[in-house]
């Protein structure tokens, strides 16, 4: 097989490709196979058919077809493999030339393939790379906070005869409509005011409302097949309840704590305070480092997988006349196509790899935020063929932070700052050994079945 490849434009590629008849040669012959077990011929045993019977029968231009058919997936791959190109999208193929239909064992299979490519990226020299973050400063106000959260895990619940206020706690019913029909509802429902963790607006539409009274709200609903269309909820409130913080003195710091007085517990507080704020800062470095990458590295991304996307996402919103609403899907998809091109190439120039301890690490972080188990996490991303996704996922985290121990990171007052702990997180050995048996697991039956699913789209696309 020979093949070629012209650059269309920095996103575009045409490969041309030409494979003689006798590599063609096991694709026809199996094409005969295929047939004769799918036609009768009086004489002969399904599947038993003679080739020559078959040209007759059906046309060996209808063998051709179909083992051209069978085998274009694969001359396509080793195309691609020849002449490095990693493609993107859905190919387009055009066959100028197919040999053999005039029955003579001779010729070649000539066709051209227009496809998206991912884009070559220059990447910068990690270490010019320079930006500057807010001071850590830990005040009484942030040690009050920290005390005001543990207070709140070890109050009481109490029923008030009052209107919904923020911050507390109340049990409903909700009903979602869209376009006038019903299309979810749950009962008794436990859900703090101003927490916004459910519905956009339902913070808005609690307040001030009382237990046995109705109200409704408009808002896009966030999960499920209606996702993002606007809906008409309207909820119930069946009861208000406000927490009664314990209160702060050396009991409680002996109850809630390993210290025996309330100035010891204050101080470690303190200490909880600056771990979080090292944390804050530490995301804030990382998160302007990459908007330095993508200052700095300047990527095209392919028009037509832009398209595609933006219009996938507005039609699940239904909104795929706003045209403002279309820009804006439309540059962030292009900057989340730029963002991952600049570190896909990060991860391939630093020859990084994600190990298994690295991928249930992130697993148990990631299903802790969605409220779900690491097993039924994963089994949840297998059975959406996301497992190869959250791979990448990590991978780019990981290049990300190869970029950030490199670069120059300083505070407003001209202090450098330290990102080692951010760049070489250590794991939490004893969390990670009680989990790792189950996400392991979850892991391998997650990829199970994604690779299923990959093989019977396989078998449907042939």
């Amino acid at each position: 097989m020979k093949s070629s490849v012209e650059k269309l434009d920095p996103t575009r590629v045409k490969l041309s490709v030409e494979v003689p008849f006798a590599e063609l040669k096991p694709s026809i012959d199996e094409a005969y196979k295929q047939i004769a077990r799918q036609i009768n011929v009086p004489g002969f045993r399904r599947g038993n058919v003679p080739a020559k019977l078959i040209d007759h029968r059906v046309g060996r231009p209808v063998v051709m077809q179909e083992a051209v058919n069978n085998s274009l997936d694969g001359f396509f791959r080793r195309a691609v493999e020849e002449n490095n190109v990693e493609p993107l999208g859905q190919p387009e193929v055009e066959v100028s030339e197919v040999p053999g239909l005039d029955g003579k064992d001779e010729g070649e299979l000539k066709f051209t393939v227009e496809v998206d490519c991912v884009p070559e990226v220059e990447l910068p020299t990690y270490s010019d790379i320079s930006v500057e973050v807010e001071p850590i400063e830990v005040t009484d106000e942030d040690v009050e906070a920290e005390l005001d959260a543990l207070r709140s895990r070890f109050g009481t619940l109490n029923a008030v005869d009052r209107p919904a206020a923020s911050d507390d706690f109340v049990t409903l019913d909700l009903v979602a409509f869209v376009d006038d029909e019903e299309v979810d509802s749950a009962n008794d429902v436990s859900y703090q005011v101003g927490s916004g963790t459910m519905l956009k607006g339902m913070d808005e539409a609690l307040e001030g409302l009382s237990e046995g009274e109705e109200t409704s709200f408009e808002t896009q609903l966030a999960g499920g097949e209606h996702e993002g269309k606007d809906a008409l909820v309207k909820i119930t409130l069946k009861s208000v309840k406000e927490r009664e913080l314990a209160e702060a003195d050396d009991d409680f710091a002996q109850m809630a704590s390993e210290f025996d007085t309330m100035e010891e517990l204050r101080e470690d507080l303190k200490e909880t305070a600056k771990r979080n704020k090292e944390l804050e800062q530490g995301v804030e470095a990382r998160d302007k480092v990459l908007e330095a990458l993508l200052e700095k590295v300047d990527v095209p991304v392919p028009t037509k997988l832009v398209e595609a996307e933006v219009n996938r996402h507005l039609e699940n919103e239904d909104r795929t006349e706003d045209d403002e609403h279309r820009n804006e899907v439309t540059e962030e998809t292009e900057r989340t196509m730029r963002t991952q091109f600049i570190l896909d190439a990060i991860v391939k120039a630093e020859s990084i790899e994600v190990s298994q301890q690295e991928l249930i690490e992130y697993i148990m972080t990631a299903s802790q935020q969605y409220g779900m188990s690491p097993q039924d996490f994963m089994q949840a991303l297998g059975s959406q063929g996301q497992v190869m996704a959250l791979q990448a996922d990590v991978a780019r985290r990981k290049g990300l932070a190869s970029v950030l121990s490199e670069a120059k990171v300083v505070d407003t007052e001209g202090n450098e700052v330290d990102m080692t702990a951010f760049t070489t997180p250590a794991a939490d050995e004893e969390e990670v050994a009680e989990a790792e048996a189950e996400a392991e697991e979850a892991v391998e039956e997650a990829e199970a079945t994604e690779s299923t699913e990959e093989e019977r789209a396989e078998d449907t696309d042939k």
